[in-house]
């Protein structure tokens, strides 16, 4: 029965030592500035894992294919991918962008007779569906319209070179691959990608 009732001297002790020191110094700690700590939801919702672009067995092929396509791609005049598709985005909705373009370079172009008239298309495709699966929760912050915008002028260019315009999207595979690496993944920002707009 002592052994008892020193036990629970020994919790109300604790108890009001808690209470009375550590409470305070809890309540009254500062908090972290804002931007440290954790992440947000989505910010983790836009970022892929560095691992995914570290194979070179699915970089080799995409290049490969790219380099492929640009043999035949006539048309020096217009880009797909290049720091036009970022005009008055802002730097947080950058993977959000690409992670739209990428949908529609898989659904127009890649998973079109593409599969059949390149070798390693149907790689390149199925790389690509899994970064855009694993971006599935991605969304944009803030205003919509100028990435709506950018997709649509991006679109419709494509459209108007007709299979020439499939074929310089292929051609712009590895720029797709290095562009999704740089807005997605914490990897240091390559060359040109550094520019703010």
């Amino acid at each position: 029965m002592a052994t008892l009732h020193t036990m629970t001297r020994s919790f109300s002790v604790w108890v009001i030592f808690c209470c009375c020191c550590c409470l305070p110094l809890l309540l009254t700690s500062p908090l972290p500035p804002k931007g440290t700590g954790m992440v947000s939801s989505a910010h983790q919702a836009c970022r892929l894992r560095k691992i995914n672009f570290q194979r070179p067995y699915i970089r080799n092929r995409t290049y490969t294919l790219a380099e492929m396509a640009r043999v035949s791609d006539q048309d020096t005049d217009n880009r797909f991918i290049g720091q036009q598709i970022y005009v008055n985005i802002r730097e947080n909705n950058r993977c959000y962008m690409m992670k739209r373009i990428t949908e529609i370079i898989l659904k127009d172009v890649l998973l079109t007779e593409a599969k059949e008239r390149y070798p390693y298309a149907e790689d390149v495709a199925q790389f690509l569906a899994s970064l855009t699966s694993e971006l599935g929760r991605c969304k944009y912050s803030g205003n919509r319209e100028h990435i709506e915008k950018n997709l649509e002028e991006m679109k419709s260019k494509m459209k108007e070179l007709g299979e020439n315009g499939k074929n310089k999207a292929i051609g712009e595979l590895d720029l797709l691959f290095d562009y999704i690496e740089n807005a997605c993944t914490d990897a240091p920002k390559k060359g040109g990608n550094k520019k703010k707009n």
